[in-house]
């Protein structure tokens, strides 16, 4: 069995991002809102064509109540 940790460090940025959307109920525009970017932004994101600067990933972390590293796939928090 595959412990979590070890699930999102397997994990892109962009599953990670979509997990956490999915699970708080954020639609593109929701999220782009609350962390000030555009939807076209977050779009770019989820199709892993980008991916956020420090700032943003910040606030992403802030908003979507998990850390950065989580977010990178470092961690599983």
């Amino acid at each position: 069995m595959v412990s979590k940790i070890n699930e999102n460090m397997e994990m892109e940025f962009k599953e990670i991002l979509e997990e956490l959307m999915i699970n708080q109920n954020y639609t593109q525009t929701e999220l782009a809102v609350l962390i000030g970017v555009k939807q076209s932004q977050v779009s770019e994101w989820l199709k892993g064509k980008a991916k956020p600067g420090y700032d943003t990933l910040r606030k992403m972390a802030l908003n979507l109540n998990c850390t950065a590293e989580y977010l990178l796939g470092i961690s599983d928090i």
